[in-house]
């Protein structure tokens, strides 16, 4: 067996016993998520991500283990930092929709799986260009310049409206829903013609928005590893980030309005790499400094926006 399907099994197997852990024994069924709980569970994913961080280098220890090591890391942090802005609009969709916070965890396992069912299409797509037309890899580093000049500029959390959205529309043109009580259930039986609940439309809704988010996300990681040879490294950041989604919404949501800066944060890094990849043939950085980048503006913009409020910004209302 070699090295590579040896880190495969070690991830499945890692991943699958993980959740059965954090939804059988963290978790408890239509039972509203604590601040402690959901920090304890935040822990969990992230140091579990660390150790599988260091199974990637100690398995390849005689060879590039480190580099790999500092890549997935890097990947895994810069897709940890995305999943934060995209948390808040998470919490814009419950909020519009008036989902009971009791069924907050089902919703999001339900809108999770879909999140790594997406990527996993994404990320071989993805490969499978780069390592055919690897002059894809400008056409990626342009859209990231131009995705965070865009993020940088705007107030994506104003501007966002639920109701006005591309999938809120495709779900009222497409299904036949319901605004009656889902009380828990996501279809609804009435004159023997089944309706999709607000629930549902929450799950398909989460599940249609990631694409976006996947467009923005997926070209961000090519260019911390741009090898389409290590799909490896690439599926297990990604889906470790997601994977840590629905812990960190229930730490996040009622601290929506602290994080005022925290989008112009992650809006510099994309700067940055969608830079990098396009000076990458003349100027080659090492795979540490775009690890060095994505801590410093995450963190400066979490600290700036704890002591600097925004004018005209919204005080929390916490539920």
């Amino acid at each position: 067996m070699d090295k590579t399907t040896l880190i495969y099994i070690v991830f499945s197997a890692v991943i699958i016993l993980a959740l059965i852990f954090d939804l059988g024994l963290l978790s408890k069924k239509n039972q509203a998520v604590s601040i402690k709980a959901a920090l304890v569970q935040t822990l969990f994913w992230v140091l579990l991500s660390l150790v599988f961080c260091g199974f990637i280098w100690f398995e390849n220890a005689g060879g590039n283990g480190q580099a790999d090591a500092i890549s997935y890391i890097s990947a895994y942090l810069l897709e940890w930092s995305l999943s934060i802005d995209n948390i808040f609009v998470f919490i814009i969709i419950f909020s519009f929709f008036k989902v009971k916070e009791k069924n907050y965890s089902r919703v999001l396992l339900l809108g999770i799986l879909m999140a790594i069912f997406f990527r996993i299409i994404f990320i071989a797509a993805g490969t499978k260009l780069v390592a055919q037309f690897y002059w894809i890899m400008y056409i990626f580093g342009a859209f990231l310049v131009f995705t965070g000049i865009k993020l940088f500029l705007q107030n994506d959390e104003a501007e966002f409206d639920p109701q006005h959205n591309w999938a809120f529309r495709f779900m009222k043109k497409f299904m036949r829903t319901t605004d009656e009580e889902p009380n828990g259930k996501f279809i609804i039986v009435k004159n023997k013609k089944a309706y999709f609940t607000k629930l549902a439309m929450v799950v398909v809704m989460l599940g249609l928005i990631d694409i976006v988010f996947a467009v923005d996300s997926i070209p961000a990681v090519f260019s911390v590893i741009p090898d389409p040879a290590k799909k490896l490294l690439i599926y297990s950041s990604n889906i470790f980030a997601v994977l840590g989604l629905r812990s960190l919404f229930f730490l996040l949501k009622g601290a929506a309005s602290k994080f005022d800066y925290l989008q112009q944060g992650i809006a510099i890094v994309l700067l940055f790499i969608g830079l990098k990849m396009l000076l990458e043939k003349w100027v080659h950085l090492p795979i540490w400094a775009s690890l060095l980048v994505i801590v410093i503006c995450i963190t400066g913009s979490i600290v700036y926006s704890t002591y600097y409020v925004r004018k005209g910004a919204p005080k929390n209302n916490n539920e």
